[in-house]
């Protein structure tokens, strides 16, 4: 796969898992966090696990590892995000928790012991301006656990992004996918019986939000981001996490019926720019390479070296 076709995949796999707000902030009026996340991955495992039984009939010690590492991870991420998720609406969480677009060059920065790059630098100020655009639309007041929860699943988040980054590429990504729904069903579970009353979904409703999380959110979005992420580097696949918010704001709008201002087009206008920074630069780094060759190799005019 090449990095062009990997980030159309990634981009694909963001918006389907962003639908995950609106599915998880419906089911939560009814189930509890633990419980819908047992339920979520416990049945997207059984359906991947049916779909791909042959290739995981030999899986190898050092896979499973690191799709146990990965799924803690997660797991974090998630439970942050439905704690946020119960306290505020979807868009703020969903703004909040991309933040993670910030961390993982600041994360990368720290541990590769150098300063991220201008470009890097530039996208993340523009998509931090996004965010406080459409998280701070009602005033610094508006500020309270919830928010606090959406941040703490953006750093969670960024952690997950190079982990997977750093682990991708040492197993068969799609093993990993399909390996992580079983582990966060089965920590789900286990925390679900621990702190709330597990239970199986009752009505149309509550199987509608689940089966949608289990299909487009976890069965396809969280499978395969492993297998995009492999093709390209951690900064990059930070980037796309500004499709999120910007894909979960619309489908709030849409059935929520949230209200849409000023600054959440602003707010979102910038995260979008703020995807295209990186791939702007590189097309004018290109551009202007490509016009010092032919500017140094251009034949000298016959009046000119006559002089």
């Amino acid at each position: 796969m090449t990095q062009k076709k990997a980030e159309l995949l990634l981009a694909a796999v963001i918006v389907a898992r962003a639908t995950s707000f609106l599915f998880n902030k419906i089911g939560l009026t009814t189930i509890g966090i633990f419980n819908i996340l047992g339920l979520r991955y416990t049945f997207a495992f059984v359906l991947l696990a049916i779909l791909f039984r042959d290739r995981l009939m030999h899986l190898k010690r050092s896979t499973v590892i690191r799709a146990a590492i990965l799924s803690v991870s997660f797991f974090a991420i998630m439970t942050c995000e439905l704690s946020s998720l119960k306290r505020t609406d979807p868009s703020t969480t969903a703004f909040l928790e991309n933040t993670a677009v910030a961390f993982v060059p600041l994360f990368e920065a720290v541990i590769r012991r150098h300063l991220p790059s201008r470009v890097t630098v530039a996208g993340t100020v523009l998509a931090l301006l996004g965010v406080a655009c459409l998280t701070l639309k009602n005033g610094f007041g508006s500020f309270g656990a919830g928010e606090l929860f959406g941040i703490a699943a953006a750093m969670f988040y960024a952690v997950y992004i190079i982990l997977t980054s750093r682990l991708a590429g040492q197993d068969d990504s799609l093993e990993l996918g399909v390996l992580q729904n079983g582990f966060l069903g089965l920590i789900g579970f286990t925390a679900s019986f621990l702190f709330e009353t597990p239970r199986l979904p009752q009505g149309g409703v509550e199987w509608g939000c689940v089966m949608g999380l289990v299909i487009l959110c976890s069965a396809f979005g969280l499978t395969l981001q492993p297998v995009a992420q492999r093709y390209m580097p951690a900064e990059r696949a930070g980037s796309f996490c500004a499709l999120s918010p910007v894909a979960s704001s619309m489908l709030t709008i849409l059935f929520l019926h949230e209200k849409v201002t000023v600054l959440s087009l602003l707010g979102s206008a910038l995260i979008l720019t703020s995807i295209f920074v990186p791939k702007l630069a590189e097309i004018f780094r290109c551009s202007f390479h490509r016009n010092l060759k032919t500017a140094v190799h251009a034949p000298v005019p016959l009046h000119r070296a006559q002089s």
